[in-house]
């Protein structure tokens, strides 16, 4: 079965300005040499379903690990910082793109016409501001919410890839939830935890349930931090376990530190930075003091695995400064 088509914007709609006299998106006269290349990948992967008898075995299932494991690889680049190394990720990723499309093609499902025609019916919705009259960009987690209802797919806005703040419009996650009448209805279920608690708390916010301000977040972690170091002042043993490396703290423990992280995402979210960006840089922070520490001990003569914890301040103290 073919996809719904997006319905066309209806004159007076707002989005009447958005094509030139040829009928071509108002966005087009943007276009520079060169970008028909890109719809070289699909020619490219038309060519290799017809060649290669691997390429011919592939679908859109056996294609989902090397999709998923490109777009990692393309973030990695990202937070690299590398340009070279970021040009080939976008092609792998692109080529992985453009085998989903000419799969559905073949199948008679979709063609990359409807895919682009419904990107930019997505987009010219989502930006009144820059297709219509609108002085000001919309609320877009509210927005969502209402194309959700209005698609009959429950009360909760369509969850963006968003900023902390949960303002990016121009994201959505695949994937749909069975529970429909859900404001959490089509978060994917293969988000990792810190993803999903940001996404829970921006459909939360969306529906009225939220901070006024940061300093309300912020006071909540503080709650949450001496709920945890009373329970861990009341069960020492099971607390102890998990840091001697026994088994996984259970119970009390495990629920309050869940706690903790769930309120720490809160505070990054309406402080700005995207939780996962904030804490990859932490971790990259922590690797690199903490090689520094390591260099300094080595320098000395000071073996990390006998000094005492004193010692190793010291070192961390003198790499931070």
């Amino acid at each position: 079965m073919r996809p719904e088509q997006p319905e066309k914007p209806e004159e007076g709609s707002g989005f009447s300005g958005d094509r030139d006299a040829r009928g071509s998106p108002e966005h087009a006269a943007r276009s520079r040499p060169g970008d028909e290349l890109l719809g070289r990948a699909l020619a490219l992967v038309r060519h290799l379903r017809e060649h290669c008898p691997w390429d011919a075995r592939q679908t859109p299932e056996s294609l989902r690990p090397y999709l998923l494991e490109e777009a990692h690889e393309t973030a990695d680049a990202i937070q690299a910082g590398d340009p070279d190394e970021l040009a080939g990720e976008l092609g792998d990723l692109l080529l992985n793109l453009a085998f989903q499309i000419i799969i559905a093609e073949e199948r008679e499902e979709f063609e990359a016409r409807e895919v682009m025609e419904r990107l930019e019916a997505k987009m010219r919705a989502r930006h009144p501001h820059v297709y219509g009259d609108a002085e000001e960009p919309p609320d877009w987690e509210a927005l969502k919410a209402d194309e959700r209802r209005a698609a009959g797919r429950g009360d909760g806005p369509a969850g963006a890839e968003a900023d902390g703040a949960g303002r990016t419009p121009d994201g959505e996650e695949p994937g749909a939830s069975s529970d429909h009448g859900s404001p959490f209805a089509g978060l994917p279920d293969g988000l990792d935890a810190l993803s999903r608690a940001l996404r829970v708390q921006q459909r939360a916010a969306a529906v009225g349930f939220d901070w006024p301000e940061v300093r309300g977040a912020v006071g909540k972690l503080r709650e949450e931090i001496r709920e945890l170091e009373e329970v861990l002042a009341a069960d020492g043993e099971e607390a102890g376990a998990g840091r001697s490396g026994g088994t996984v703290p259970r119970g009390r423990v495990a629920e309050e530190v869940g706690d903790l992280l769930f309120a720490a995402v809160n505070v990054a979210r309406l402080a700005g930075p995207h939780p996962e960006t904030a804490l990859a840089a932490a971790n990259r922070k922590f690797e690199r003091r903490f090689a520094g520490l390591l260099r300094r001990a080595r320098e000395r003569g000071v073996d990390p695995a006998e000094a005492s914890l004193e010692e190793l301040e010291a070192l961390w103290r003198e790499e931070k400064a």
